[in-house]
């Protein structure tokens, strides 16, 4: 009996990819950049959002997205900390955002009066490499207690990405890590990464990543992903 493959990955990838189109159009037309923060679990997004909403939250509107396997644990940490709405995507199970989550999470969101939407992706540096969400540029971030080589593990992702944090860089004193050789096996995966060295408990480093978003907002014409 003859065997029919049918290539269902391709075309949902292929409708992830319109949707992602649409949801690029509509942030570009209303000049609002989005960042996609991906990461592995407990990297230290969540506690990167929570300082960032708390020191630039009355500066610049934010919006954010965040998606979870099963909880809404971090959405409920970060709504603590803005009085503009937190959305929380559950997943049920699968490994990454996509592309039509973030499209209806846009029905609720006012871009005329957003400066920068922010989406924080499941813990994972593995499927979300390969979802285009319509944002503006992936943020990869890593944490000292990872691993120097987590780039050379997961290079698609470093690959992808036009930024990287290194978080957690307080707890350096504890641990051998050594960040330039860190640092070194990102830029051989990616040249062209920018490095953020940060601590959201210590707040060292955070000026430059404040810095940055701060030349972002409402720009809608930053790097793409």
């Amino acid at each position: 009996m003859a065997i029919r493959r049918i290539e269902v990955r391709e075309k949902v990838m292929a409708r992830n990819d319109e949707l992602a189109a649409e949801v690029r159009t509509r942030l570009a037309e209303s000049g609002v950049p989005c960042f996609n923060l991906v990461s592995s679990p407990g990297s230290g997004k969540t506690a990167l959002l929570e300082r960032t909403l708390m020191e630039l939250g009355d500066q610049l509107r934010i919006a954010v997205v965040t998606g979870d396997v099963q909880t809404e644990n971090d959405a409920e940490r970060l709504a603590k900390h803005t009085d503009r709405l937190v959305q929380a995507v559950v997943t049920n199970g699968a490994c990454h955002m996509d592309a039509r989550q973030i499209l209806a999470a846009l029905e609720q969101v006012d871009l005329a009066e957003t400066d920068l939407l922010i989406v924080e992706n499941v813990g994972n540096l593995v499927c979300p490499a390969s979802w285009d969400l319509g944002e503006t540029a992936k943020i990869v971030i890593f944490s000292v207690t990872e691993g120097e080589d987590k780039p050379l593990k997961y290079p698609r992702m470093f690959e992808r990405s036009a930024h990287a944090v290194l978080s957690k860089v307080d707890l350096l004193p504890y641990l051998p890590f050594d960040p330039e050789r860190a640092l070194g096996y990102a830029r051989q995966v990616n040249p062209e990464l920018e490095f953020f060295v940060t601590s959201s408990l210590t707040g060292e480093g955070m000026e430059e990543w404040y810095g940055f978003l701060r030349s972002q907002a409402r720009r809608g014409d930053g790097v793409p992903a």
